[in-house]
C-alpha cells in the first residue's frame, strides 16, 4: 500500500495495541447477525404516515416487546407500552393525566424504566456495546449503562441500583430517560434506512420528510421520478420547475413552495389573473376534510393553467433539439388546430375540452411572452437561491443513486427499460447506444453533471434530467409517453391511457429478473429486485412478491391519491439476519388515534425469503467496508511494526 496512506493511519493508531485492538474488534464484529434493513417507498410528502411506519419499524418495535413480555402482561399492556415507545412524549402526558396520586405515577415510572431497561437490551443484543452507547440519550449514558449491565448474582448492589432509579424519579429525570430509552429502542430496532424513492409531491409535507431523513444515523435514497423533478429544478431545468409548480397546484401544495421554501409566487399569479379564468379540469384536488375559500381556489385554478401552458411552451424546444428523445408526437401545441379547437395525436383527431390558450399565438406556439419568460426566470432564481431547498437537494444527491446494489439486492424505483422479448432496451444519445446498467449510469451521470453546473439551463444535461421524468426509455418514468395535455382538455379517456415499458409484464417472469441481476453482477440465486413506482393493487387481488419472490414491488399507496384503488396505505420491506417479512399497512388515520386507542396501521407480514444460515455482517456490504479496514490495519501492521 502507499507509505504516505500508512503514514497518515499511523497517526490514529500510533501503537502496535492500537492497531490489534482494532483488528479483533473488527473481526469480531464481522461475525455478529447482520443489522435490519428497513426499506420504504413512494412516501409523497405523507409525514405523519411515514413517521409512524419509522416510529414502529414496520412492527419491529412491538414485536420485540411480545417476545419479551408476552408471559408477563397482557396485550393491553403491550399496546399500551408500544405507543409509548413510538410517542414517548405524548402517551407520557396522557398516563400522568390519568394518576390520582404521586405514589402511583413513581410506582409507574420504576415499572416502565425496568421494562425500557430490559428492551433495550434485548433489541440492543446484535450489536457492540459501542455502537449502542452511541445510540444512547448522551445525558444518561452512564446512568443507562449501570442499569443494562447490572447482574442479580451480586445481592449487595441491589439496593445501588434501586437507588439509581429512585433518584432520578425524585429529580424530575424520568420522564427525560423515558423519552431517552423510546427513541433508542426505534434507533436499534432498524440497523440502516432505504428509501427506494419518490419523497416529494401529491403530499402536504415532503419537507419533514427530509428533514427526518437528514437526521437520519443510517440512510440511503434510490431518486424516484419526482425526486428527479425537483433535483432538475434545483439544477437549472426551467420545465422541471413547470412540472412541480403544476403538481403542487394540481394537489393543492403550494404553500411548500411558498411557505416551506420561500419562494414568491406573486408575479406567477399576477400572470395567470391577467390571462385565465375558472376551469373545472384546473381545479385542485382538497381533501374532503380541506377548508379552501372560493377565493384561494379560484387563485390555484388560475396559476395551475398558467403554469402548465408555460411547461408545454418549454417542452417542445427540447424535443426539436433532441431528435434521438423521439418525442414529436409530444409537441402538442404545434399539433392544435386553433380554429376548430381539435387537435391530432398518433393520427387521431379529438375535440378539445373547453381550451385555455389565452397566451399561446397559433403562428408559434411554443413562443413564451415576455412575461411568461419574465416569470419562469424569477422562480427559477428563487428556487436555485433558496437556503432550505439547497440544504434538501445536496442531501439527496449525496446519499442517492438511480439504483442501489446493496446487500446482494438491486434497490431500484421504476425499472430496467426493456423490450417485449426481455432484451435490455437501447437508447442512443450523442450517438453512444446503452442499455441495462450502462444507460442507468449514463442517466446519473448526467443528472449529476446538470446539478453541478445550476448556471446552465438549457444544455444536454438538463434536458437529459426532464427526459428522466418523461421519456419512454427512462428508468424512472417507464411508459411510452406521459398524457398530461390530455387529461386536461380531451374527454376520451383512451387518449389518456399510457402505455408502460414491457418490463412492467415480464418482470413477473423469474428468468427475466435473474437476467437483471445478472446485468448488475449481483448473484441470481440469491439476490432480489426491489422496486417502487407503481402502486400494488392488492385490492384487485395483485401480489407484490413476483416472480417466485427475486421481485418485490413495495409502492402499495403512502399517497392518499392511490389508496382508494390499492386498498392498503403503503408495502414496506425488512430484512433481518433470518431473512425478508414484507409488511401491508392499513390507513394510517392519525397519531391521536394511535395515542388514545392504540391501534396500529400494520395489516399482515408475508415472508419472502428465509435464510437457511443466519446471515452475518461479514456477507454485507458492511462486512466489505470492515474486511478493507482489516485489509489495511493488516498492511499497517507489516510496515510500521513488524519490521
Amino acid at each position: 500500500m502507499n507509505s504516505k496512506y500508512l503514514d497518515l493511519l499511523a497517526k490514529t493508531y500510533d501503537t502496535e495495541e492500537k492497531v490489534v485492538t482494532e483488528i479483533i474488534n473488527l473481526k469480531a464484529i464481522l461475525n455478529l447477525p447482520k443489522g435490519t434493513e428497513h426499506f420504504v417507498s413512494d412516501l409523497h410528502g405523507e409525514y405523519q404516515a411515514f413517521q409512524h411506519v419509522l416510529r414502529n419499524g414496520s412492527g419491529r418495535v412491538k414485536e420485540k416487546i411480545t417476545d419479551l413480555f408476552k408471559d408477563e402482561i397482557s396485550d393491553k399492556e403491550i399496546d399500551e407500552f408500544a405507543t409509548l415507545v413510538y410517542y414517548p412524549e405524548e402517551k407520557i402526558k396522557l398516563i400522568k393525566n390519568g394518576f390520582d396520586n404521586t405514589k402511583e405515577l413513581n410506582e409507574w415510572y420504576s415499572q416502565i424504566i425496568e421494562r425500557m431497561i430490559k428492551l433495550i437490551s434485548y433489541a440492543s443484543s446484535k450489536y457492540t456495546r459501542s455502537k449502542l452507547r452511541k445510540a444512547l440519550p448522551e445525558q444518561f449514558v452512564y446512568i443507562i449503562e449501570e442499569l443494562l449491565y447490572k447482574t442479580n448474582d451480586f445481592i449487595n448492589k441491589e439496593s445501588y441500583y434501586s437507588k439509581i432509579v429512585q433518584q432520578i424519579i425524585s429529580l424530575g429525570q424520568a420522564d427525560k430517560l423515558i423519552i431517552g430509552l423510546s427513541y433508542t429502542t426505534q434507533k436499534l430496532v432498524v440497523d440502516h434506512l432505504h428509501v427506494v424513492g419518490d419523497i416529494y409531491d401529491r403530499g402536504p409535507e415532503p419537507d419533514k420528510i427530509m428533514e427526518t431523513l437528514i437526521n437520519y444515523p443510517s440512510v440511503d435514497i434510490q431518486w424516484g421520478n419526482h425526486d428527479v423533478l425537483w433535483i432538475g429544478a434545483f439544477a437549472g431545468s426551467k420545465v422541471c420547475l413547470a412540472n412541480i409548480l403544476r403538481i403542487c397546484a394540481r394537489y393543492n401544495n403550494l404553500d411548500i413552495i411558498e411557505d416551506v421554501y420561500g419562494i414568491n409566487l406573486r408575479p406567477l399569479l399576477n400572470l395567470a389573473e391577467k390571462y385565465y379564468d375558472d376551469h373545472p379540469a384546473f381545479r385542485p384536488k382538497v381533501d374532503s376534510d380541506e377548508k379552501q375559500s372560493t377565493q384561494e381556489k379560484d387563485q390555484i385554478t388560475k396559476i395551475h393553467q398558467a403554469i402548465a401552458m408555460i411547461q408545454f411552451k418549454l417542452e417542445s424546444p427540447i424535443i426539436k433539439r433532441r431528435s434521438y428523445f423521439n418525442m414529436s408526437e409530444r409537441r402538442l401545441l404545434e399539433k392544435v388546430d386553433y380554429d376548430n379547437n381539435e387537435i391530432t395525436i398518433h393520427g387521431n383527431t379529438y375535440p378539445l375540452d373547453n381550451p385555455c390558450f389565452a397566451t399561446v399565438d397559433p403562428e408559434r406556439p411554443d413562443q413564451l411572452l415576455e412575461e411568461e419568460e419574465q416569470v419562469i426566470d424569477k422562480l427559477l432564481f428563487s428556487i436555485q437561491h433558496s437556503e432550505k431547498l439547497a440544504r434538501h437537494m445536496n442531501f439527496l444527491m449525496k446519499k442517492g443513486s438511480l439504483y442501489l446494489k446493496y446487500n446482494g439486492n438491486l434497490l431500484i424505483h421504476g425499472c430496467i427499460p426493456l423490450d417485449e422479448k426481455g432484451n435490455m432496451e437501447k437508447m442512443t444519445i450523442e450517438n453512444k447506444t446503452y442499455g441495462g446498467r450502462d444507460l442507468l449510469d449514463i442517466f446519473e451521470y448526467y443528472l449529476r453533471h446538470a446539478f453541478a453546473n445550476p448556471e446552465q439551463t438549457d444544455d444536454l444535461a438538463t434536458d437529459m434530467v426532464w427526459y428522466l421524468w418523461t421519456g419512454e426509455y427512462s428508468s424512472l418514468f417507464g411508459k411510452r409517453e406521459m398524457t398530461t395535455f390530455e387529461r386536461y382538455f380531451i374527454k376520451d379517456k383512451q387518449s389518456h391511457k399510457e402505455k408502460k415499458n414491457p418490463y412492467y409484464t415480464l418482470r413477473e417472469q423469474e428468468d427475466i429478473c435473474r437476467n437483471i441481476l445478472a446485468e448488475f453482477d449481483l448473484n441470481p440465486e440469491q439476490g432480489h429486485i426491489i422496486n417502487g413506482h407503481t402502486p400494488v393493487k392488492e385490492i384487485d387481488g395483485e401480489n407484490p412478491i413476483k416472480a417466485n419472490g427475486k421481485m418485490i414491488v413495495i409502492d402499495g399507496g403512502f399517497s392518499k391519491a392511490y389508496q382508494s384503488t390499492t386498498g392498503i396505505a403503503g408495502y414496506t420491506l425488512l430484512y433481518n439476519s433470518y431473512g425478508m417479512q414484507l409488511v401491508a399497512h392499513k390507513h394510517f388515520n392519525s397519531k391521536e388515534d394511535v395515542l388514545l386507542n392504540g391501534t396500529d396501521v400494520l395489516s399482515v407480514k408475508r415472508l419472502v425469503d428465509k435464510e437457511l444460515e443466519r446471515k452475518k455482517v461479514l456477507e454485507t456490504n458492511v462486512g466489505e467496508e470492515l474486511l478493507q479496514e482489516v485489509y489495511m490495519l493488516n498492511s499497517l501492521m507489516e510496515y510500521r511494526y513488524m519490521n
